[in-house]
């Protein structure tokens, strides 16, 4: 329970010390909400866990900043206003009236700081997880399959370049909102589907990382300044695709193929809100790759059983996505499409049609797929072959055992077999 309280609060501590401080304080911000849960790990085991733990975690960062920035010269310029923010209305047990309201804008400021175009690409979404999610280096350093010392490089420039530039803790206005919120969305989504698919690690699932990027995204969509139809849209696929983890490994952690699933675990709730987060995302004209990649994941989640999934409707989506995104990765899974409307054959002609195949070289799930096709046209020896290839390529142990199983059942298939007689006659 206090893991998850310190998880959940980091991100909401580090966004109201940036907005009382400022954007090029982030670093010192990190710092001491670090030591706050580090003295509340010492301190609560021996008086107990106060009655408004949050509000505690609140005051005791806020003291150790001000104790910091008294040192400092510059600071007493400053030091009425930032005395009467840091001790406004939060107690031992009272509720801080920001703790709502102000909160809220102060995370969509932070937000809108990691994504600075000022910032390196590769850097935003990495201090979104370190400042947002709270999630540390090593956690974000095997997500994005890379070295602790690579991601600190990053979080260190990333914080430089926000001092340096002086990068303002705002949401943007006028034409700069839009560059802004795609940068957010897409950092966004990128948290989701590395909860939704670990890069690597033992689990396959990081719910706790999807939570974080739907209750974000959430946010964004409640703002004046995020309410469009494509942050609906992300919210909704999100929603759609987030409401059946709880059924996407089995109780060894396998991962389960979507026609293995067990439906009932599903969680109803979760599929309710997105689809009508993905009836809001309707309003106006514009069609998005969001909107897209809800309505298929609605498909499916709205399916009684995998039998009546309207496979039809699902690749006449992917047909209008692959003309917003061209990538061989969504074209393999417009071709997943097509087996299930058209049958393998077509499946593995569609494989064979994608332009820029070869980037697909190293991607394991190219390999399952055309594994998958030539199983079901009968094909073992050469279905084998891919899921051999597919098992040196994966990462994941529950992606290794389901491709370990999927080969032995096609070699098994393959000495089941009878061999040819041969007359020598």
């Amino acid at each position: 329970m206090t893991e998850h309280l310190f998880r959940h609060e980091a991100g909401k501590l580090v966004s109201v010390l940036t907005g009382i401080f400022g954007a090029d304080r982030l670093q010192m911000a990190e710092d001491v909400v670090q030591e706050a849960l580090i003295r509340a790990m010492q301190t609560w085991p021996y008086q107990g866990i106060p009655k408004n733990p949050a509000a505690w975690l609140m005051q005791t960062a806020k003291n150790m900043a001000l104790d910091i920035v008294r040192r400092e010269k510059r600071f007493h310029e400053k030091q009425p206003e930032i005395i009467a923010e840091v001790e406004e209305g939060v107690g031992e047990g009272g509720n801080s009236p920001m703790l709502e309201g102000e909160i809220k804008d102060d995370r969509l400021r932070l937000m809108f700081t990691c994504c600075h175009p000022l910032i390196p690409p590769d850097s935003q979404a990495a201090l979104a997880l370190k400042t947002l999610c709270g999630l540390g280096t090593v956690e974000i350093a095997t997500a994005f399959l890379t070295t602790e010392a690579a991601i600190a490089k990053r979080l260190t420039r990333a914080r430089q370049r926000i001092q340096e530039q002086k990068i303002p803790f705002e949401i943007p206005s006028g034409p700069e909102l839009a560059s802004r919120l795609d940068g957010v969305r897409q950092t966004l989504l990128l948290l989701f589907n590395e909860g939704y698919k670990a890069s690597s690690g033992e689990s396959l699932v990081r719910e706790d990382i999807c939570a974080e990027a739907i209750r974000l995204t959430a946010l964004l969509a409640e703002h004046p300044a995020g309410n469009q139809p494509r942050t609906h849209a992300l919210l909704a696929l999100m929603l759609l695709n987030g409401a059946r983890l709880p059924a996407r490994v089995d109780s060894d952690g396998n991962i389960l193929r979507l026609k293995e699933q067990n439906r009932s675990l599903w969680n109803g709730e979760m599929i309710a809100r997105g689809i009508m987060h993905l009836g809001r995302s309707a309003y106006g004209n514009e069609i998005s790759e969001y909107h897209l990649h809800a309505g298929i994941a609605a498909c499916h989640d709205t399916a009684l059983d995998d039998a009546s999934t309207d496979w039809r409707q699902i690749l006449s989506l992917y047909d209008r996505l692959v003309e917003m995104d061209d990538s061989p990765v969504v074209a393999l899974n417009r071709a997943v499409a097509v087996a299930n409307v058209h049958g393998p054959a077509k499946g593995l002609e569609a494989i064979r049609a994608i332009s820029g195949r070869s980037e697909l070289s190293s991607y394991y799930l190219l390999y399952a797929v055309l594994g998958e096709f030539e199983t079901q046209v009968g094909n073992d020896l050469v279905a084998a072959s891919h899921f051999h290839r597919a098992l040196q390529l994966a990462e994941l142990k529950s992606e290794q055992a389901f491709l370990a199983r999927r080969l032995k059942e096609a070699e098994e298939r393959l000495k089941s077999q009878p061999k040819p007689s041969r007359n020598y006659l």
